[in-house]
């Protein structure tokens, strides 16, 4: 299964979260309420596969679908983009899955250790 690409209408909320927008401005520049703005954000963050909206941001930057630079390769971001894009990104020959299984190594070792300096 592929993720659905971003509307115009949620690019558009991320341009405004880049620009460092409140929400409050946000909502009110594209005539939504708080719940509604929340409720379209959280729908940005599950298809960018992010944590928050500035993780959003940068996936989308990194992506080069904010910004309009060329597409990354190699990391977890270019993995993504691929994702955004509704590409199979094991597939990429550019290093993408690589990069992604470094990433996610590197997440577990850092939950590990988090977790032993805890006990």
């Amino acid at each position: 299964m592929t993720a659905p690409l971003l509307t115009d209408h949620q690019l558009r909320i991320l341009e405004l979260v880049a620009a460092g927008h409140t929400h409050a401005e946000i909502a009110d520049e594209l005539v939504l309420t708080h719940k509604g703005l929340t409720a379209a954000v959280n729908r940005v963050l599950a298809k960018l596969s992010a944590r928050n909206a500035p993780h959003a941001v940068l996936l989308a930057c990194r992506a080069g679908l904010l910004d309009g630079k060329p597409r990354r390769h190699g990391d977890h971001a270019g993995f993504a983009a691929h994702v955004y894009r509704g590409e199979d990104p094991w597939a990429c020959t550019e290093g993408c899955p690589e990069g992604e299984r470094a990433y996610r190594a590197e997440r577990r070792r850092a939950r590990r250790e988090a977790k032993a300096a805890a006990a």
